[in-house]
């Protein structure tokens, strides 16, 4: 391991414009803690960030006002020095005519995709020459609703593209689907695909796409579970094959899923529960892509909105919203259960933890 090489974590919060809302951590690879280097004021709720760690930018949600002084989407562009993780800003465009809850790059940073939960739609821009944001090149909303009074109209929540880059899902919470679109990089447009229909009530939040094998994997915020598909990479389609809980038989309180990842080596799976303040751990079959339950890891804060694997999969950070922490957990390769470091980060309402690692 190159101890030397540099790695950043950008930390994503609720804040007000007044407030530091994104922050450049420095981050140890051999203990796992984080100290804050940088941060920048401006943003209205910075929630959600991702990284061009190739250029060295940083896109960040955050709130705007349309013509009509109604709230509507935005995002922030921002240079990352490589040598200190300090943010220049480059440029600020509205995105979508509602407020946006999710933002990701494709796999070769040319597009910047968004999606809007109070909307119910996703929106794509081009990335500039200078690592700014374009205007906004295409909108697609969606239509329906589910069972559940909270998915009275559709609930778009995030958007994650496949290992090829051919294909974005968005998981819509509202209307119980993940529709996949293939992106037209030339066109600079997301053109529908595919719609997977799962139990109704499930509300899917995030998901994540196996690193090696043809496997998908999405949290169910409002049922509490993971759903397994089997992914058609060529035809860019999912098919069911498990949906499994994530709480404990013996839980009783009230709960709501949030983040999903897979380990770099593809060997576990990680989801958060937000109620019963827990990481939970799946092991993943090689051959199958099933889960099998591994622990419960208890978060040490209230409400892990978020949380990251580190980029050598030897520690997770998680983001504690409601009680303004972020704590460190070593990763164990063998089993994938999960340890204290005893490194805690206190931050205002932090929900979402990306990395960056030097070239």
């Amino acid at each position: 391991m190159d101890t030397n090489k540099k790695t950043f974590a950008f930390i994503g919060s609720y804040a007000e414009s007044n407030q530091p809302g994104v922050y450049t951590c420095q981050y140890d690879v051999e203990n796992g803690s984080l100290e804050v280097a940088h941060q920048v004021e401006g943003l209205q709720n910075p929630t959600f960030v991702a990284i061009d760690a190739k250029n060295w930018k940083l896109y960040s949600l955050t709130e705007g006002v349309d013509a009509n002084q109604q709230r509507c989407g935005a995002a922030s562009s921002y240079h990352i020095n490589p040598s200190s993780g300090e943010l220049t800003f480059i440029n600020n465009v509205i995105t979508l005519p509602a407020t946006t809850c999710h933002i990701t790059l494709d796999r070769s940073n040319e597009v910047v995709m968004v999606a809007s939960y109070h909307g119910g739609m996703v929106g794509l821009s081009p990335v500039l020459p200078d690592g700014g944001i374009g205007a906004t090149a295409d909108i697609q909303q969606h239509q329906g609703a589910s069972v559940l009074s909270v998915q009275d109209r559709p609930r778009a929540h995030s958007v994650f593209l496949d290992r090829k880059n051919q294909f974005a899902g968005v998981c819509d919470l509202g209307l119980d689907k993940i529709i996949m679109y293939k992106l037209d990089l030339s066109e600079k447009k997301l053109v529908p695909h595919h719609e997977v229909q799962i139990t109704p009530g499930s509300g899917p939040r995030h998901f994540a796409f196996h690193p090696s094998y043809q496997f998908g994997y999405v949290i169910n915020e409002l049922g509490s579970t993971i759903t397994a598909f089997r992914y058609d990479e060529e035809n860019g389609k999912l098919t069911e094959s498990q949906t499994i809980s994530t709480l404990p038989d013996t839980f009783e309180g009230e709960n709501a899923c949030a983040d999903i990842h897979v380990s770099p080596d593809g060997r576990f799976l990680y989801g958060s529960n937000r109620g019963h303040e827990s990481i939970v751990i799946y092991a993943i079959d090689a051959d199958s892509g099933l889960l099998s339950l591994v622990e419960y890891a208890p978060v040490l804060g209230k409400h892990p909105r978020n949380f990251a694997i580190s980029p050598d999969g030897r520690y997770v950070l998680v983001a504690n919203k409601d009680t303004d922490n972020i704590v460190s957990f070593s990763r164990d390769a063998a089993t994938g259960k999960l340890t204290p470091t005893g490194s805690e980060l206190k931050l205002s309402k932090p929900v979402c933890i990306k990395f960056a690692e030097a070239q």
